[in-house]
């Protein structure tokens, strides 16, 4: 669970000013479901929902035929996990990693990669406070494969849509860093922006065919390295927003708007929205034709694994 146990941390782990953090972030979870949590998710609803779409027709065949008959339902359930985060309290922490927190210096590929290293050298408790997004993918692959190993269709679609979002998460910068909304610097409402407003707006120009899925020899180490390259791009997408902010200033960035049931809310223009991903040279658009390539191998990874099961007729 996405639980804390303060009293075992170690104090070159936790510094007085991340546990102040830590403590912001779980109150920050466990009100979620008050507070509308839902605009925090990784690619929005229209991201994730394209991302498993568009993984479907990059699979080879025979594993394409089965997902094709089932396209809809991968569709449809690619934002369960996002949806679980009001009803359970060990979801939240499955979907991001702050790398900031195992010290400035550290370099990624000194950390465990797989979790029983890493609750051998930080605790669990110390895990889930951090984010557990790339251990937890490592889970979903070994259910995926027995699934495909039993020939379990209710478990393979499930579990298919899962970690079809999960993977995509890996790939938002911002999904990477203790300040995942930009409220370390005083940037609140950069996460919906990049994610949510940006693809909203320019998803129909995307190109988001991709070379079909290969099967990865080192899954592990794919996540891992996807991780590293979301976090590579966070000064990016952080400065550049800064600075495009204080060029517009905050009274030509935002917009009221009324929805269809009357209520007004405040939200990004689609001109400053469209300013700021230009200036990330297509890092969005980049980031989701990435993903979908991952989500798709991690699919046909598993269906490997298991012994290629034949899936027709099922």
């Amino acid at each position: 669970m996405c639980k804390l146990s303060y009293t075992t941390r170690k104090s070159h782990v936790f510094s007085h000013a991340s546990l102040s953090q830590t403590l912001r972030r779980l109150v920050a979870v466990m009100l979620m479901g008050l507070l509308g949590f839902h605009q925090l998710g990784a690619w929005g609803f229209l991201g994730h929902k394209t991302i498993n779409r568009q993984a479907v027709y990059a699979l080879p065949q025979p594993l394409f035929g089965f997902y094709k008959t089932h396209i809809d339902f991968i569709t449809d359930h690619a934002v369960d996990p996002d949806e679980r985060r009001y009803t359970d309290t060990a979801e939240a922490c499955r979907h991001y990693i702050d790398l900031e927190r195992y010290e400035q210096s550290l370099p990624i590929d000194t950390l465990p990669k797989f979790w029983k290293q890493a609750v051998e050298k930080y605790s669990a408790d110390t895990l889930f406070a951090y984010g557990i997004v790339p251990y937890h993918v490592q889970t979903m692959l070994y259910r995926l494969t027995e699934a495909f190993k039993n020939k379990d269709i209710d478990r393979i679609l499930h579990l298919s849509a899962d970690i079809g979002h999960y993977v995509a998460d890996a790939h938002v910068p911002l999904h990477t860093s203790i300040n995942y909304d930009g409220q370390l610097t005083q940037q609140k409402g950069i996460h919906a922006l990049w994610e949510t407003r940006i693809p909203e707006i320019s998803i129909d120009q995307y190109q988001l065919t991709v070379p079909i899925a290969h099967y990865l020899p080192s899954p592990n180490d794919s996540l891992w390295q996807c991780i590293e390259v979301s976090h590579s791009h966070l000064p990016m997408v952080l400065f550049n927003e800064k600075q495009l902010t204080q060029q517009w200033g905050e009274d030509q960035k935002f917009e009221l708007t009324t929805d269809a049931k009357g209520k007004t809310k405040k939200q990004v223009k689609t001109a400053f929205a469209m300013a700021y991903e230009k200036s990330l040279e297509n890092m969005v658009e980049d980031r989701m034709r990435t993903a979908i390539t991952a989500v798709s191998s991690y699919w046909y990874t598993a269906w490997m694994l298991a012994g290629q099961p034949d899936m027709t007729g099922l």
